[in-house]
């Protein structure tokens, strides 16, 4: 078995695929089918670009992608050595021996197999390659291409150089490679994209030099890989393109663009009640108020839909209160129901529980006990929803009426990484098959119980996502750590999550955990995150403005004013960003294509087509801002008048109540109301 994980795999021993019978169309000339000794390759061509189906196809359909892409009627022409696919104004040539290819759009070359050649073979790496892991393809890269995409990932947005996997983990936070939310889809401004259709794991060479720094590698870790080569002209049409596949986010709720105020946890109704009145006496925008996972459950018996009686013995009374002081309220959940929890044998005698894939009882996952430290008390043991069981699927989703006829209004959807590969689920598939695409069926029950049976709007919050995700919004980061770097590679992931599809994202206002009480940083995290397209404080410990100094308080306080009276620019935002994909937040190489200088401050964004934000990411309030001169020759100050140049950097020094946003000189933006909370009943 060749290794692919971090070291350098014995290329020599991987032999190249081949093509060994002749190829033949299939009945309705829209696919071209083609023998190797590894198994059967179908080939077509769509208005998006060429799709390679290598191996047999896997019966299971998890619903990744939103309808099956129209083929158009092909053209082939073969000889010995390769065969010319023409169709949709594409043309494809197949190498035989070895298989690889080049794709064209018109007469420019979109994409094609590596051309770095080794000193004793044509391919350093071979252009395709049946492995025991699963499927190895490779793609052509030009000196110093970037390449972006490949889900929530904390380091640079530019993926050249990463060796990445697209694979969900639960990250215990923002400092390495792994992530809860992955998609295998990566693009180049270059004007190809590349989409693996797979619930499978993808480990990405992205000019990784190890493998080959002008090559990007993908290995598909199935018996089946299903490839989509993208070609667009533009940034913004490739996501449209990747999104049309995979389809975009509803517009959420009014009120879901508000402040959402959150901690790891409150401890009884009293301490909630207390915080929602002082809010409202404070006058602090705030809409919504979050029950986490140990504030209204027992931790020993969750999850099961039920209220912890010793804390809550009136959940309806407790509600009303909320509800009389104008608050939205999110509660928490995990797919998993502790064995010491009743429903849990309850849902396993109907299998409605993962179960072993050795034995085929009902698996009880048990929890890494050194994950939560001395910070939080250990997890019980615990089944896990299966949502591949038709019938379990419809359970769990209604069984969230309860608690929406009770008043709640959002879900924090938790967790959705614990699929193990010993585990086996309904439809027949193993562990590692489910585990990625898992959260994409956990997200879309929860959201799906939301649309039946919340008044106020579906809408929820998904920690963990997959390929399709993004149509049930929102997401937010995880658990950072509380200092700059977790602010940093925060503000990285979701920008990252914006280029890979997926419009909306939260962060968590001042870290998650090690919380220092760094004043400064909870203020520029505060003002970094007004201008995402939602806002949450959250952590262990409080996260109250009045629980910071009276200057961080003021400076919040402020922010947050801004924050609300940015409400009707939101709102466009938003609109666009459901029409097109688009994200809410958008990297420089999205809002400006034609202007390479810009692409390098990766830390900076546009929030939709006018305002562009570079957030203070140390202590002493420096910032440096690149002004993009393709979107005129000024920018003004926001909120402001005062003028810069465009076309070059600009260092400055924030005080603490200030934040470094701009807009083109000839663009205003409105400000709306100050307000504390959104009445949109």
């Amino acid at each position: 078995m060749i290794s692919f994980e971090g070291a350098t795999p014995a290329w020599n021993d991987i032999p190249a695929l081949r093509i060994t019978t002749a190829s033949h169309l299939t009945d309705d000339k829209k696919s071209l089918l083609m023998q190797t000794e590894a198994g059967p390759v179908e080939i077509s061509l769509h208005g998006f670009g060429a799709r390679l189906r290598l191996g047999k196809v896997s019966a299971t359909d998890y619903g990744m992608l939103v309808e099956e892409p129209e083929a158009v009627p092909l053209s082939v022409d073969s000889a010995d050595a390769v065969t010319f696919i023409t169709g949709a104004g594409y043309r494809l040539e197949i190498g035989h021996s070895p298989f690889s290819f080049k794709l064209f759009k018109g007469d420019c070359c979109v994409q094609r197999s590596p051309t770095d050649g080794h000193f004793v073979r044509q391919f350093r790496l071979p252009p395709v390659a049946k492995v025991d892991q699963g499927w190895f393809v490779s793609l052509d890269l030009d000196s110093s291409e970037p390449v972006y995409g490949l889900g929530e990932k904390w380091g640079r947005l530019d993926k050249r150089g990463q060796l990445l996997r697209s694979y969900n983990q639960d990250a215990l936070g923002v400092n390495a490679e792994i992530s809860y939310k992955n998609t295998p889809f990566a693009w180049s401004p270059n004007g190809w994209g590349v989409f693996v259709h797979t619930p499978a794991p993808v480990t990405h060479a992205v000019g990784y030099p190890s493998w080959s720094q002008r090559a990007y590698g993908l290995l598909v870790e199935d018996s089946y890989a299903d490839i989509f080569l993208l070609a667009a002209d533009s940034p913004a049409e490739m996501i449209g393109c990747y999104t049309k596949l995979t389809g975009r986010s509803p517009v959420p709720p009014k009120w879901s663009l508000g402040v959402i105020l959150s901690k790891a946890y409150y401890r009884d109704a009293e301490e909630l009640l207390s915080t929602a009145r002082k809010v409202r006496e404070q006058q602090m925008p705030c809409d919504v108020i979050t029950l986490d996972g140990r504030a209204w459950q027992d931790t020993q018996t969750r999850f099961a839909f039920e209220w912890d009686p010793s804390r809550y013995p009136e959940p309806a009374l407790v509600m009303d209160q909320l509800k009389a002081l104008k608050f939205k309220v999110c509660i928490w959940e995990y797919p998993l129901v502790s064995v010491d929890n009743p429903l849990f044998d309850q849902m396993s005698a109907k299998g409605w529980l993962l179960k072993h894939r050795k034995t085929g009882e009902t698996y009880r996952y048990q929890w890494d006990t050194s994950c939560f430290g001395e910070v939080l008390t250990p997890l019980p043991d615990s089944g896990i929803v299966d949502f591949t069981h038709p019938e379990a699927y419809e359970f769990w989703r209604d069984s969230h009426k309860p608690l929406f006829d009770l008043g709640v209004d959002m879900i924090k959807a938790d967790f959705g990484e614990q699929i193990e590969p010993d585990m086996l689920a309904y439809n027949g598939d193993s562990g590692d098959r489910l585990h990625n695409v898992y959260s994409l069926l956990y997200n879309r029950c929860v959201y799906e119980a939301a649309e039946l049976y919340c008044q106020s709007g579906p809408f929820l919050f998904s920690r963990c996502s997959w390929i399709g995700s993004q149509r049930y919004p929102a997401q937010w980061g995880g658990d950072p750590q509380a200092d700059w770097g977790g602010l940093a590679a925060s503000l990285r992931g979701g920008i990252s999550w914006g280029l890979s599809g997926a419009p909306f994202y939260a962060t968590d206002i001042g870290g998650f955990y090690a919380d220092q009480r760094d004043d400064e940083l909870y203020v520029r995290w505060t003002q970094a995150a007004i201008f995402s397209a939602h806002i949450r404080l959250h952590g262990i410990g409080a996260r109250e403005p009045w629980s910071y100094s009276a200057d961080a308080e003021a400076a919040v306080t402020q922010a947050l004013r801004l924050r609300y009276q940015l409400l009707p620019y939101l709102n466009q935002v938003m609109e666009a960003s459901s029409q097109t994909g688009l994200p809410a937040q958008r990297a420089m190489v999205l809002a400006c294509p034609n202007e390479k200088a810009a692409w390098g401050f990766e830390d900076q964004f546009m929030l939709g087509d006018s305002l562009l934000v570079a957030p203070c990411l140390q202590p002493g309030g420096e910032v440096e801002i690149y002004l993009p001169a393709s979107m005129g020759k000024r920018w003004k100050r926001f909120p402001g008048e005062e003028l810069f140049e465009a076309g070059r950097s600009h260092k400055l020094r924030l005080s603490l109540n200030q934040i470094a946003a701009f807009v083109p000189e000839d663009t205003s933006i409105s400000l709306g109301p100050d307000m504390q909370f959104i009445d949109d009943n």
